[in-house]
């Protein structure tokens, strides 16, 4: 977490130096999964079924040339997934710092925002529901082999328009590259999926 911070910290420290960032806000519902790899011994691949969550949070362009900027801030992630054959699900809330390389070209009145690149989060809290043992924390062990690891990272895609007057609609999708499994072992493993939909708002900058 240390090391998450320490880099918002410098890339908002780097956007203040820049008298053109533009800052914005944005909010919306976000919908994941999780894919699960032998959870029981030689049980196999499993993505579960969708579970509707939240994104949002304070977002930053910070111009690299006419056109192209890095694209930042922090977000709340609210991500996780449904079982397929129980009613058991797994709620996950995640602060997620993305690294974005986007291209902003005029388009109409407006510009279109077109953004990839990778993101780093950290589990700020987590649990499974309905297991018929009671809620289990997924960050400690009682969660025996559903244990995850705070940590994730992945690769995020975005696009979307911005309005002259600031108003931002758009489509974001994230693709975790990480193993979060805190036990390892007969090659478990748990990454996360999601996409959305966001409204916000930019202002400053350009």
């Amino acid at each position: 977490m240390k090391k998450v911070l320490l880099s918002a910290a410098a890339l908002l420290v780097a956007s203040l130096s820049f008298g053109q960032a533009k800052w914005g806000i944005v909010a919306g519902p976000q919908f994941s999964s999780i894919t699960a790899k032998n959870v029981g011994l030689n049980s196999g691949k499993e993505t579960s079924k969708l579970l509707t969550g939240i994104r949002a949070g304070f977002t930053v362009d910070i111009p690299l040339a006419e056109d192209f900027y890095i694209g930042s801030g922090l977000l709340y992630s609210g991500k996780g997934g449904k079982s397929k054959n129980s009613d058991a699900k797994t709620t996950l809330s995640y602060l997620e710092l993305p690294i974005h390389f986007m291209f902003k070209p005029e388009v109409g009145t407006g510009r279109l925002v077109l953004s990839a690149g990778p993101y780093v989060a950290y589990g700020l809290g987590g649990k499974i529901k309905d297991t018929g043992l009671g809620d289990l924390d997924v960050y400690d062990d009682e969660a025996l082999l559903l244990k995850q690891k705070r940590f994730d990272a992945g690769v995020g895609i975005n696009v979307g328009y911005e309005m002259p007057m600031g108003l931002y609609f758009g489509l974001n999708t994230g693709l975790g590259l990480v193993n979060t499994a805190d036990n390892t072992n007969n090659d478990r493993s748990f990454k996360n999926t999601s996409f959305g939909v966001s409204v916000g708002y930019k202002f400053g900058g350009k």
